[in-house]
Formats: structure tokens, C-alpha cells, sequence
């Protein structure tokens, strides 16, 4: 062996353990795809996020599709609460100081007024205060298109003028209400005299039972189908009535149905003219009445 050839063996030959080891540590494998191929790797990534899309874009369609539908079945519902129960019919019992409009107005004014199923939880177990002359008013649902309406009024026996404002009060002579507006059907009650005008106090007047007659009065007059403008009381007590250019001196409280009675049958024969009935000694017989033309 020659020199050359040697020292050429002695490099492939020799070397160190280690240095041997390290060199044949990583096998390398070509023509197949490493398991630790990256490429492969984010492919599969890719995928997975793909279908995590595709499942949280299908689970939003369903609650959309539900809320959807939910809305729907609502719409049609409200629709068919709105058309069913539909108000077509009121009626209107125990009103005076307010016409049937002016009542229907107070009821069912402002939004979803017209529905009576609205109106029959909105005043179940509680009535409508806080009105003027009203006590209270009830509505009673008799049909989906139907609905009653009750009014309370209170009790007015006349009024009085006090500071421009018309003074209302009732039987007992308590003020109940005070107005810049004259109600028809209820008398003004003059010859009467007070200091002051309290609301919800009785009006101060020396002879309390003077309410007694005025309520007396004006439940006769309602028998017969008459209605007062104005009631007068003379310093003696003696009560006169006054209807339009026409009055009548009924006196003292005696017989006083009786004249009442006779004044309804003698009213129409005194249309277009201005006087006075005398009926102060009317008993309920006789032609003791008579009537005097003013000057």
C-alpha cells in the first residue's frame, strides 16, 4: 500500500465516536411527505375554521329564522286584537252636565282607546275620577265591538255666582265644583246671602235648612219635566222661579206640588210673553192663580 492510499483510507476510517454518531443522528427520507409537514399542517387548519364558519353562519340563520317567525306570529296576533275588538258601539247612561260625545271623548281619547279589550284592563276593579260634576264613570265591556258607559255624577242641586266662577253644590250645600261655565238644567239660586266660597266646605249661610228646600224644589220640578233657570228666595223665605222671560211666585213651602203641578198645565199658555204666575195661595183647587203681564 502506498502512501497516498493510506493517508485516503486513514481519513475515511478514522474519526471519533461521537463525531460518528453525529453525523448519522438525522436520517433523511426522500420522495414522501414529512408528518411535520407545515404545508400540510395549515391546510387542516384551514379546513377546521371553515367549518366552525359554516356552523356559526347556519346557527344565526336559525335564531334569525325564529325571531322571524316569532315577529310574524306576533304582527297577526295585534292585527286580529286590533280589528276583533274594535269599539262600533257605545252607549252612554246617567250623563247630564256632558253630552254622550263629550263622555265617549273622556273614555276612549288617546291610543288604543277604540279597543275594548284595552278599555276592559284599563278600567277593571276602578272607575274615571278627577272630572268635574263626575263621581265616578264605569265602562262594561258587553261585546268585543261593544261597550257601556256608566256615569256617577254628583249630586248638584244649584249654583251660586261667586268671583266670576259658577259655585256648584250639592243636597247638603257643600260646593263640589267650581266653573267658568254655566251647565244647563241646573238653577242659580240667588237671594241667598254668604261672606265666602270655600270648595268642598258648605256654603255659609245663616239658614242651613234652605238646601232641605232648594233640593225639594228642583226633585218636584224634575217629577213634572220642568227645569228652572233661577230659583229666588225673598228676605221672608218665599221661594219664586224664573223660566226664561216667565216667573212664578210659589210663596211658602206649603202645597208646593200642588202648584208645581198646576204651573206645568199654565206654562205653555204663557210662550212669548213676560210675566208673573201668582200661585202663592194655590191649595190644589180652585182658579186661585193667576198671571200679571209686565209693564
Amino acid at each position: 500500500m502506498d502512501r497516498k492510499t493510506a493517508k485516503k483510507k486513514s481519513k475515511m476510517g478514522t474519526g471519533t465516536p461521537s463525531a460518528v454518531a453525529g453525523r448519522n443522528r438525522f436520517r433523511v427520507v426522500y420522495g414522501a411527505r414529512s408528518m411535520y409537514d407545515t404545508r400540510g399542517l395549515s391546510g387542516k387548519r384551514k379546513g377546521g375554521l371553515e367549518s366552525l364558519q359554516r356552523r356559526s353562519f347556519r346557527r344565526k340563520l336559525i335564531i334569525l329564522s325564529v325571531l322571524v317567525g316569532i315577529a310574524a306570529v306576533l304582527a297577526t296576533a295585534a292585527l286580529f286584537i286590533l280589528q276583533y275588538f274594535h269599539v262600533e258601539n257605545i252607549y252612554v247612561e246617567g250623563n247630564l252636565h256632558y253630552t254622550n260625545d263629550e263622555i265617549i271623548e273622556i273614555v276612549t281619547g288617546g291610543r288604543f282607546g277604540d279597543n275594548s279589550l284595552y278599555l276592559s284592563f284599563k278600567y277593571r276593579d276602578r272607575g274615571i275620577q278627577d272630572i268635574p260634576f263626575i263621581q265616578t264613570m264605569d265602562v262594561e265591556v258587553l261585546s268585543p265591538d261593544t261597550i257601556r258607559i256608566v256615569v256617577y255624577e254628583k249630586s248638584v242641586a244649584g249654583y251660586v255666582e261667586y268671583l266670576d266662577r259658577y259655585m256648584y253644590f250639592d243636597r247638603d250645600g257643600i260646593v263640589v265644583e267650581a266653573s267658568e261655565t254655566k251647565t244647563e238644567g241646573i238653577p242659580e239660586i240667588t237671594g241667598i246671602d254668604f261672606n265666602q266660597v270655600v270648595l268642598y266646605e258648605a256654603l255659609p249661610v245663616e239658614n242651613q235648612d234652605i238646601f232641605r228646600e232648594i233640593l225639594s224644589i228642583t226633585q218636584i220640578l224634575s217629577k213634572y219635566g220642568l227645569s228652572a233657570d233661577k230659583i229666588y228666595f225673598d228676605d221672608s223665605g218665599e221661594m219664586t222661579l224664573y223660566f226664561g222671560d216667565i216667573r212664578a211666585r210659589l210663596g211658602s213651602e206649603e202645597n208646593m206640588e200642588e202648584k208645581v203641578a198646576r204651573l206645568q198645565q199654565l206654562l205653555p199658555s204663557a210662550e212669548g210673553k213676560k210675566g208673573v204666575f201668582r200661585l202663592e195661595n194655590y191649595s190644589g183647587s180652585g182658579e186661585n192663580v193667576s198671571f200679571e203681564l209686565d209693564d
